[in-house]
């Protein structure tokens, strides 16, 4: 148990150390830049496919939902004309055709930054000559996730559904210690989707072969992390009214905000696991469609050069 603890601490002052001095900041605002061109059709992506069980205004009231109770109303307004502003007429098929074509493009582009970004952290690029082939799945894993995101958007709506339907029903029959404890589940169902989700990022979007076990571990520390931040920062925003300091430009700013914070949380995760792996030794490969960086292989011949030095 003490081994797993030391273990544990000197991965995360490793992982802290590396993190810290890797372009992390730099491409989590460059992140949260491609967020608010991506964020109108990754929602509207999102509303369409959890709209065909749910109602599309069901959808939209759940997303404006979430976003009030973490940024706040203006922000959920704000959100909410953006989405009524990218909405597609359905009565003119080519512009309906060309609308999808941008929606799917635009919205998958954060993924598809996200992805180049964790293959520059596993030092891993694109095999040259499979570069349109690599694009071209590239987006396809980008829009992937958008299709997980609705699909755990429709769990967590049916969860918060169900509890408010039986929230004074549960209240009355069995007290109020039993609602607490359908409320804990909730929590722990919504905290199990989050790890969830970045244990796909962690495990599908760099251009490597790793172990599920460190994409795991990886997953609960950033799930923890992002947790806690979501909190403190809900207390912030509602607190401290930051839209106020910036006029007009509120929304904006703090949607460019949570981004940067929850892309520096991915980093900070993939790190840890990027850590871990080589830590405990597992064996990490490039995908078939990429190979290892310039400067990784460089790095590794300067080391074996070295080793061999040492030893005669």
């Amino acid at each position: 148990m003490i081994n797993n603890i030391k273990f544990f601490w000197e991965v995360l002052k490793d992982t802290f150390t590396e993190w810290n001095t890797s372009t992390a900041s730099r491409d989590s605002a460059s992140l949260a830049y491609y967020a608010i061109f991506s964020i109108p059709g990754l929602l509207i992506i999102i509303i369409w496919i959890a709209g065909n069980f749910f109602g599309e205004e069901a959808i939209r009231g759940q997303i404006s939902t979430q976003i009030s109770g973490l940024m706040g109303t203006d922000v959920a307004k704000s959100v909410e004309s953006m989405i009524a502003g990218a909405l597609i007429d359905k009565q003119n098929i080519f512009m309906k055709a060309v609308g999808i074509g941008s929606l799917v493009f635009g919205s998958t582009t954060l993924f598809f930054q996200l992805q180049h970004s964790l293959n520059t952290l596993w030092d891993v690029q694109s095999a040259p000559k499979k570069a349109l082939i690599k694009f071209l799945l590239d987006r396809a894993n980008s829009l992937g996730m958008i299709l997980i995101l609705g699909f755990l958007l429709m769990i967590t709506m049916i969860l918060s559904s169900a509890i408010s339907l039986f929230n004074t029903w549960i209240t009355n029959y069995f007290g109020f210690e039993t609602y607490m404890l359908v409320e804990l589940v909730n929590f722990a169902v919504g905290f199990a989707l989050v790890m969830l989700l970045f244990a796909l990022m962690f495990k599908f979007l760099p251009d490597v072969q790793i172990s599920w076990r460190p994409v795991w571990k990886g997953a609960i520390l950033t799930t923890i992390l992002f947790t806690l931040g979501k909190f403190l920062l809900s207390l912030y925003f509602s607190n401290f009214k930051p839209t106020s300091t910036f006029g007009t430009a509120g929304t904006v700013i703090l949607i460019m905000m949570w981004i940067n914070y929850s892309c520096m949380l991915i980093f900070f995760g993939a790190e840890f696991t990027k850590v871990y792996s080589y830590k405990r030794g597992y064996k990490i490969i490039p995908s078939k469609h990429a190979k290892w960086s310039d400067a990784k292989l460089y790095e590794d011949s300067h080391k074996e050069q070295t080793t061999q030095n040492e030893s005669t």
